[in-house]
């Protein structure tokens, strides 16, 4: 159960006074102050509520705190923020965000070591240490592999339901990482897969890396045929064309670790509403497909051309070598015919234009032949004079 949830149920106390209390540093479980108003709480855990302690600083940031103790805090990082200055030494980053949560909240001089990082159109967990031993500590857990980390990707193409990717990683001049190729050293690089869903032209993968290089998983699944969607850098080795996505589909979902004297520490940052609402409309468009696939098997009839004649649509009838004139009704004459006149070159009794027979040329007077009619040809069927190279008399 939420701690807020349990501090309102066992004292009495509104939802909201009981997450103030929270947030306020008056709220211990098991002897340990909490100050999440989110964090679970085990059944049987023992809740305490010290009423009279004074208030911690409450702090307004931009920053999601996921968990804080003495030794680290883990926050979430949003897409499109920097986990740490680059040489252009951008003032707004994660970490300069953290330093400043930690000044205004505790005072002082404070301290944020630099543990790992993510791209910057990455988001999830990070963790950052509030002292040296903790820096060192976590550090030999990052270098040994020591740590319980989950990322959640929406790859692109038909990847296979799991498998492992295991090819060191070489620098290059193109693109700043890629595949070794044989008989090139490279960095163990290895990131293990599940696909958890298949949605319309990707799937939603849960990714484990074992090894912690600079732009692995990205890497891997591009050289592997199913790059990341929205990734601008490592979509070129695929052979496929960009999909259309607000960002790289890449988040650190989960990050668990122990420290020496210390409990352990596991989080889950939520999927962002941006990954979130890709991954809905991808999956509305795999649900239309495979309805479109479930009528097709039972056969389900077409929907008729807008512009074929009413016989074809009924079935009633063979339909037409010609669709009629844009508008017009069935039975209807061409729009500017005379009375009782089909339309120009139209077959006997037929009101589609194209024949020949029977048909009064444009112009001609009605029973007033042509002078110099063609031997044998019907009275009334006038025809302008024209002549080809031959010499002869052609009907237009």
């Amino acid at each position: 159960m939420r701690l807020d949830l349990e501090v309102s149920r066992r004292f009495g106390l509104s939802r909201r006074a009981a997450r103030e209390a929270v947030r306020g540093g008056r709220v211990d479980v098991n002897g340990e102050t909490l100050e999440l108003p989110g964090a679970e709480v085990a059944e049987g855990a023992r809740v305490d509520l010290v009423r009279d302690r004074p208030s911690r600083r409450s702090v307004r940031t931009r920053l999601a705190v996921l968990h804080e103790d003495s030794d680290v805090i883990v926050v979430d990082k949003p897409a499109g923020l920097l986990t740490v200055p680059t040489e252009a030494r951008e003032r707004d980053t994660l970490w300069s965000r953290v330093l400043q949560y930690l000044q205004l909240r505790h005072g002082g001089r404070p301290y944020a070591g630099i543990v790992h990082r993510l791209d910057k159109d990455t988001s999830g967990a990070v963790v950052f240490a509030r002292n040296r031993r903790a820096l060192h500590a976590l550090q030999d857990r990052f270098r040994s592999h020591d740590i319980d980390r989950e990322y959640v990707a929406l790859a692109g193409g038909s990847p296979p339901d799991s498998g492992t990717f295991d090819a060191d990683l070489v620098r290059t001049k193109e693109l700043r990482r890629t595949v070794a190729r044989a008989g090139e050293e490279g960095r163990r690089a290895v990131t293990r897969f599940q696909v958890l869903e298949r949605v319309r032209g990707a799937a939603l993968v849960s990714i484990r890396p074992e090894t912690g290089r600079t732009h692995q998983i990205r890497v891997h699944f591009s050289a592997g045929g199913y790059p990341i969607l929205g990734d601008k850098v490592y979509r070129a080795g695929s052979g496929e064309l960009p999909e259309s996505a607000p960002r790289q589909m890449l988040h650190a979902r989960r990050l668990g670790f122990v420290l020496p004297e210390s409990a352990r520490v596991s989080v889950e940052a939520p999927i962002p509403e941006d990954f979130r609402h890709e991954l809905e409309s991808r999956r509305r468009g795999a649900e239309r497909i495979a309805r479109n696939d479930e009528a097709g098997r039972h056969g389900s009839p077409s929907r008729p051309k807008r512009n074929a004649p009413r016989d074809v649509r009924s079935g009633d009838a063979r339909a037409s070598s010609k669709p009629p004139f844009r508008g017009a009704k069935a039975g209807a004459p061409v729009r500017g015919a005379r009375a009782k006149a089909p339309s120009r070159g139209a077959k006997e009794n037929a009101p589609f234009p194209g024949a020949r027979q029977n048909a009064p040329l444009r112009g001609a007077t009605r029973s007033a032949p042509f002078s110099g009619p063609k031997k044998n040809a019907p009275a009334g069927a006038g025809a302008f004079r024209s002549r080809d190279r031959k010499g002869t008399t052609r009907g237009r």
